[in-house]
């Protein structure tokens, strides 16, 4: 199987280096992305939409000859679903990595401080501590050294999509800094966050307790919970 690896906000596809070899390991073909204006921190960010990012993943899938899976890690998982929208017949299963899918007229983050065209990455004081579970001083450390500002329009772009089969797609939730079972009771009560979640008909959720980026606190795991997902 294809697998799609599209990493959050300040992020480029070697922040999947750990995930990585446990999907190679288990057959798959592994494509991280590194999405324009993440290249690096001089990189011009101007310009640089949510479209843009989306456009970027449905090249990938375009250039490939089988049906995919797409990984979209926090910010991601917005970005995965307008891949989802733009190609739902090729698409074989949506992975949320502590996120999930961000419904038409929606944003991923427009309460992020901007600086220009960019917005850097955060002083960890204003994640919450929920966030920052298992990111340990060296993580912390190795994390702000990679991180790379995200451009702006990515963040406060609205999401616009077309086709409901994209809820025909099947999805996997994997839960880190909350429990599935939160999801569930926000989604019996309605909440509006969820809304496009509740509209997917195939919906499983797996737990794998940790901070909001599992990819550093625990690659292995989410490896695995990853090859179970498409397994199954």
């Amino acid at each position: 199987m294809d697998i799609i690896l599209v990493p959050g906000f300040w992020l480029d596809g070697a922040s999947w280096s750990e995930v990585t070899p446990v999907l190679e390991a288990a057959g798959h073909r592994v494509h991280a992305l590194t999405l324009p204006g993440l290249e690096s921190v001089t990189a011009p960010r101007a310009g640089v939409r949510l479209r843009t990012h989306i456009d970027a993943v449905v090249g990938i899938i375009d250039s490939l000859n089988t049906p995919v899976v797409l990984v979209g890690h926090s910010g991601g998982g917005a970005i995965i679903h307008g891949a989802i929208d733009a190609r739902p017949h090729r698409i074989a299963r949506g992975i949320y990595v502590d996120s999930g899918p961000v419904a038409d007229g929606g944003v991923i983050n427009d309460d992020l401080t901007v600086e220009g065209d960019e917005i850097p990455l955060p002083p960890w004081e204003d994640f919450d501590d929920a966030d920052l579970v298992g990111l340990n001083e060296e993580l912390r450390a190795a994390f702000r050294a990679r991180a790379v500002p995200q451009p702006r329009g990515v963040a406060y772009d609205q999401q616009i999509l077309h086709d409901e089969r994209r809820y025909d797609v099947p999805v996997t939730v994997i839960a880190c800094e909350f429990a599935a079972s939160a999801l569930a009771g926000w989604i019996a009560q309605g909440d509006p966050h969820v809304s496009e979640l509740a509209r997917i008909r195939d919906v499983e959720y797996v737990d794998l307790p940790t901070g909001h980026w599992p990819q550093f606190t625990r690659p292995l795991e989410l490896g695995a919970v990853i090859v179970s997902a498409i397994d199954r």
